[in-house]
């Protein structure tokens, strides 16, 4: 899991620097093909079918997830890369809401009350988190991050659905892929390719460890999640915002305010939390993924 962290947190500094020149549809789909060159030959080396019994599935989960995709590539493209990370990373924080908003429904309350305190100690680490990028007028990829954070929660749900159903991962993931790929030619239909002249050998270059680096993370991930404790994994998972921390001052040089980071550390531990009281609450929680 930690090896997944760091892939994904890695991944995160390839985005950064190729969207400097290349648009956020652009990423999206370079990410969405690579991934599915390498599901693809996943998929023959254990020769597991493309056919699904589940098309439906498949495509409720491609069509959220491609959208937190590309919502959260733009955060991080906008946003110090701290930042960005820590608000996807809130997927997990996001479930945990949809487990109280259903316990709420169901009239449940008090079974509920430290996951809802979990939940509150999030946001309010959010709101922490985010007051340095408003006063940098960045509060709309605050949002947009934010936003990558709660669609992946329901992907992440999606997949759960998936494999009670029997689907192979690697199936899923290439289905996910082809989702991504599709979600990036949708935005290039509105934004349009960047003009030959404006692309940099610096920027391209980082084309294909996106997506290399975007799959390793999601094979390492896949593997702890099957093989470890979920909630030992899933804490470990948290240690991706630190890599990113340390990209964001040694690479980049964001400057990030002590109530920036106290909010992080916060979302941190409310999301350790949360994922130790959901999984009480909700055993099988789902395997995230990129």
């Amino acid at each position: 899991m930690v090896l997944g962290a760091f892939f994904f947190a890695t991944m995160g500094v390839g985005v950064k620097i190729a969207s400097q020149v290349f648009n956020t549809a652009e990423l999206v789909l370079y990410r969405g093909l690579i991934g599915m060159v390498l599901m693809a030959l996943m998929l023959r080396t254990r020769r597991v079918s493309l056919k699904t019994p589940v098309p439906l599935m498949h495509l409720w989960r491609t069509a959220v997830g491609g959208f937190a995709l590309a919502a959260w590539f733009y955060a991080i493209s906008a946003l110090p890369l701290a930042t960005a990370m820590t608000l996807n990373y809130m997927s997990g924080i996001w479930v945990a809401a949809f487990i109280v908003g259903g316990g709420l429904l169901m009239g449940n309350t008090q079974r509920n009350g430290p996951l809802i305190i979990t939940v509150l100690m999030g946001f309010v680490g959010v709101v922490m988190t985010l007051r340095p990028t408003i006063e940098q007028n960045q509060l709309f990829a605050g949002v947009v991050g934010l936003l990558s954070g709660m669609s992946a929660s329901l992907a992440y749900l999606q997949v759960t659905a998936l494999g009670k159903a029997g689907e192979p991962v690697e199936r899923t993931v290439f289905y996910f892929a082809v989702g991504t790929a599709a979600t990036g030619v949708l935005g290039l239909m509105w934004t349009g390719f960047t003009p030959l002249d404006q692309i940099t050998w610096e920027a391209a270059a980082w084309l294909i460890p996106i997506g290399a680096l975007a799959s390793l993370g999601q094979w390492c991930m896949t593997r702890a999640y099957s093989r470890g404790h979920t909630l030992v994994v899933a804490s470990l998972q948290y240690s991706g915002i630190v890599f990113a921390a340390l990209y964001s001052l040694l690479l980049f040089g964001d400057q990030i305010p002590l109530m920036g980071w106290a909010g992080i550390a916060l979302i941190v531990t409310s999301g350790v939390g949360a994922t130790f009281l959901r999984e009480r609450a909700v055993p099988d929680t789902p395997a995230e993924d990129h």
